[in-house]
């Protein structure tokens, strides 16, 4: 299976007189543009995905839309457990009952992505911090297992903004 591991991206500040319930904050106007032109470098760079899994906060499921719709046929599900402060464990668990082989994408948010990425390469919570729109690759040659993944690549939210105007991939 090979994960790539997207963050949401730019949000409006956090104003509790606007968004009382943070899960609510969406991306801001600059920042949905931005996270469009990087969803689209994403679904260039990585069109083989073909299951977009989101945090239910609206941030991130905008993200998520954003980049199932580049993509054109990918499967977008919500999963509880993407939410902040939520259990890399039950992402996971979920990740290993799923059918073996394909590319699945997770929208989340920092620093419960970050922390995913270092459990998958490293066996620990040790941090591979995304920024806002960025993301990560990882590959496994198994089941989703602690420790058993393989970082394919580590991009920030530009370089894949840059991809959004290529034809195709450039291999990696």
């Amino acid at each position: 299976m090979r994960l790539i591991l997207f963050r949401h991206g730019p949000a409006g500040r956090r104003d509790d007189s606007r968004w009382p319930d943070d899960a609510m904050r969406p991306l801001s106007p600059r920042g949905e543009s931005r996270t469009l032109a990087a969803a689209v470098g994403l679904a260039r760079w990585e069109p083989e995905i073909h299951t977009v899994l989101t945090s239910p906060f609206v941030r991130a499921s905008a993200t998520a839309k954003l980049l199932a719709d580049a993509l054109g046929d990918a499967e977008l599900r919500t999963l509880e457990a993407l939410r902040p402060g939520g259990s890399w464990r039950q992402v996971m668990t979920y990740l290993a009952n799923l059918p073996p082989g394909g590319t699945v994408a997770l929208v989340g948010h920092e620093p419960d992505l970050g922390k995913l990425a270092g459990t998958l390469v490293f066996g620990a919570p040790s941090a591979l911090p995304l920024k806002k729109a960025g993301g990560c690759a990882i590959v496994f040659a198994a089941a989703v297992t602690a420790g058993q993944g393989e970082l394919a690549w580590f991009l920030p939210p530009r370089f894949l903004r840059r991809m959004a105007g290529r034809k195709r991939r450039v291999t990696a």
